[in-house]
C-alpha cells in the first residue's frame, strides 16, 4: 500500500502514484512561490517581517504560498524549504533577498521531488523523465532575476533574425489602441497567422508563472521593466487594459523606499 502524503494545503490528504503525479506537485509548488515572488511581492514583503520567529516560504500544490513557521515534527515529514528567510530581509536590496529567497526555494522544490520518487520507489528511468521533465522549465531564479528572459531573446535572436523582440514588436502594435500598445492580442491580423505569432513569441514567459506565450492567452506587458505577464496572472483583462496609459507589473509598483 503507497503511503499518503500531508499536501500542506490545510490538511489535505494525497497518494503521489506516479511521475505525472509528482511533477504536477512540483509545478503547483512552483507556482505558488514564483507568485508570492512576483505578483504578490507587496503582500510576500510584509509578511517576512524580522522581528518575528524564524520564517519560511512554503510553495502548495495548490499554486499558492505560504509564511509560516517551520514544521514541528523532528524529522519533518518533507524536506523543509530555507529557515529564517525573513531575517535577511532589511540588510539586503529587496531585489537581491528575492533572488536569495528563489535559489534556495529552487532547491527545495528539487529536494521534495527527490523525497517523493525516492519514497515512491521510482526506478531510474522514471527519475530520469521527472527530472527532464523539472529542467524543461524555468527556475524560480531565472523568473524573478530576469535571466530566464534574457536567455530567451539570446535564444530567439539566433534563430529569428528577422523577428523584432518580444518586447519592442508588442509596443510596435500599439498604433490603433491602448490595447495594443499593453498586450499581445489573441488574433494578431496585421502580422499575420496565428503560427506566424506563436513561432515569433513562443519563447517568451510569462514574468508571474514561467510558462511560455500562447497565442489563445491574453498577455501584456510592463512598461517599466518590460517583462510580459498572462493578463489572468496580473488581474488584468483586454477591456481593462484599453484604459491603462503606463502599465507597472506587481513588483514594479512595490518598488519603493522601505522603512
Amino acid at each position: 500500500m503507497l503511503p499518503i502524503v500531508r499536501r500542506m494545503d490545510g490538511g489535505t490528504l494525497h497518494s503521489l502514484r506516479t511521475v505525472e503525479e509528482v511533477f504536477r506537485d512540483f509545478k503547483g509548488r512552483r507556482a505558488g512561490i514564483i507568485k508570492a515572488l512576483t505578483a504578490d511581492v507587496g503582500e510576500f514583503f510584509e509578511q517576512c517581517d524580522p522581528e518575528k520567529e524564524n520564517l519560511c516560504l512554503y510553495g502548495l500544490p495548490t499554486e499558492q504560498w505560504e509564511v509560516t513557521l517551520p514544521a514541528e515534527e523532528v524529522p519533518p515529514e518533507l524536506p523543509e524549504p530555507a529557515l529564517g528567510i525573513n531575517f535577511a530581509r532589511d540588510g539586503m536590496q529587496e531585489k537581491d533577498w528575492l533572488a536569495l529567497v528563489a535559489v534556495h526555494s529552487d532547491a527545495w522544490l528539487l529536494a521534495v521531488a527527490h523525497y517523493f520518487g525516492a519514497r515512491f520507489g521510482f526506478d531510474k528511468a522514471d527519475r530520469k523523465r521527472l527530472f527532464t521533465m523539472i529542467n524543461d522549465l524555468p527556475t524560480i531564479f531565472e523568473i524573478v532575476s530576469g535571466s530566464a528572459k534574457k536567455q530567451t531573446k539570446e535564444k530567439s535572436s539566433v534563430s529569428n533574425h528577422s523577428s523584432n523582440k518580444s518586447k519592442s514588436s508588442g509596443k510596435a502594435r500599439g498604433s490603433e489602441s491602448a490595447k495594443y500598445s499593453k498586450s499581445v492580442q489573441l488574433k494578431d491580423e496585421e502580422e499575420g497567422s496565428d503560427e506566424e505569432v506563436e513561432e515569433e513569441h513562443g519563447d517568451t514567459l510569462c514574468g508571474a508563472c514561467g510558462e511560455n506565450y500562447a497565442s489563445d492567452e491574453f498577455w501584456i506587458c510592463c512598461d517599466i521593466c518590460e517583462k510580459w505577464f498572462h493578463g489572468k496572472c496580473v488581474k488584468i483583462t483586454p477591456a481593462r487594459a484599453e484604459h491603462i496609459k503606463q502599465y507597472k507589473c506587481p513588483s514594479c509598483s512595490n518598488k519603493r523606499a522601505r522603512p
